[in-house]
């Protein structure tokens, strides 16, 4: 069996400085809002480019914060409007909806699977304060014209940077920006099964705005910023020391672990050969993957319109793959007001998509084994 990831294997890799950064943390006596989140902290805003990295409980809870602050930062309001991507795991609209203000979707780009840029501007309306993007699957969602829209209406751009920690976009002055430091705040996740993954929930906020990183911080222990003094009306979203003693072994490791990613992707694309599957578009872009810093890979996720009948014939042949994700935030029961909506290009990819098993523990056989079986189907 190829496991779709295997996460054991992964983590075996750096055991021995996992256990001793834990056994650390137990010796320490010490597990919350420590020197280890401090550590953790320092190195992600380093690595990111950012003033402030704020550990936080997971991903969700990164872009709740990430909402509630601005709203206590006066910059929003109950009913403002976030534009999103339609084409997104639910997480990204909770975040929203959790605030009380009013997710606006708007249609991928079917090449790329990621918001629609082109689209953004016709869907702003007065009630508009953010737009909320989604580096999915690991691709950099991101351009110039973003940040004139942005600029024009007064905007809020918020990255979900969930799935693309160490991909970076270039920009058209030839300086390179990695995720995270694109917009004006960023969400993280380190679910286990994330790049960056930790052994437990874990997530983080990051920002250049002072005054945002206070206020996440604060929101995120109970609203204080002084023991037993509450300025805020906040949540328990706190990254532990453990978990963070985890991640800052981890994040050393990160850049040659997305780039063995972006081999793999590279194998997949240039051997894959099949009339009944569609590759990542980046295949229509440059066939030199291994150079291409926009994407990390989180995914590599193929489409077919006989999705079901080639994931069980995968399964049956020993390879384990994921549907990311089948059934779209509109059409589930929690977001009942937008059921009606049509979303078409949303609602081909939900039903069309298939994730291959790709991590850096994958071996070469396992990797020719995944593509023959493909392109024999």
């Amino acid at each position: 069996m190829i496991k779709f990831l295997d996460l054991q294997k992964i983590n075996q890799q750096y055991a021995d400085e996992l256990k001793i950064a834990t056994a650390r943390v137990i010796d320490s006596g010490w597990y919350l809002l420590g020197n280890e989140v401090k550590s953790f902290e320092n190195h992600l805003a380093e690595y990111i480019g950012v003033k402030h990295a704020i550990g936080v409980a997971n991903g969700l809870d990164a872009l709740r914060l990430i909402l509630k602050a601005y709203i206590h930062m006066g910059i929003m309001q109950e009913g403002d409007e976030v534009i999103v991507p339609a084409n997104t795991y639910i997480a990204t609209l909770l975040a929203i909806s959790d605030n009380r203000l009013k997710p606006v979707l708007v249609e991928p780009n079917l090449k790329t699977y990621n918001l629609d840029i082109s689209l953004v501007e016709k869907h702003i309306t007065p009630r508009t304060k953010a737009v909320l993007v989604v580096h999915l699957y690991g691709q950099v969602c991101w351009n110039e014209d973003l940040e004139e829209i942005a600029r024009k209406y007064n905007l809020k751009v918020i990255e979900d940077n969930a799935q693309a920690i160490g991909g970076c976009y270039t920009k058209l002055n030839g300086n390179s920006v990695r995720s995270g430091a694109l917009g004006d705040a960023a969400g993280f996740s380190f679910y286990p099964g994330k790049n960056l993954g930790a052994l437990g929930d874990a997530g983080a906020v990051s920002t250049n705005d002072d005054e945002l990183a206070a206020t996440v911080r604060a929101l995120g222990n109970y609203g204080s910023k002084e023991k037993y003094v509450n300025q805020y009306q906040g949540l328990n979203s706190r990254l532990d020391e453990i978990q963070a003693a985890i991640l800052d072994v981890k994040l050393r490791y990160i850049d040659a672990e997305n780039q063995r990613r972006r081999e793999i992707a590279q194998y997949y694309c240039e051997n894959i050969e099949s009339e009944k599957i569609v590759l990542p578009s980046s295949r229509l872009v440059t066939y030199d993957l291994l150079h291409e810093k926009s994407h990390v890979w989180h995914l590599f996720v193929i489409r077919s319109e006989e999705r079901n009948s080639l994931q069980k014939y995968l399964a049956d042949n020993g390879i384990q793959t994921l549907i990311h994700y089948p059934i779209p935030p509109h059409k589930q029961v929690a977001y009942k007001e937008l059921n009606d909506s049509v979303f078409p290009i949303t609602e081909k990819i939900h039903n069309e998509v298939l994730s291959l098993p790709i991590s850096p523990v994958m071996t070469e056989s396992e990797i020719e084994n995944v593509v023959d079986l493909l392109s024999e189907y």
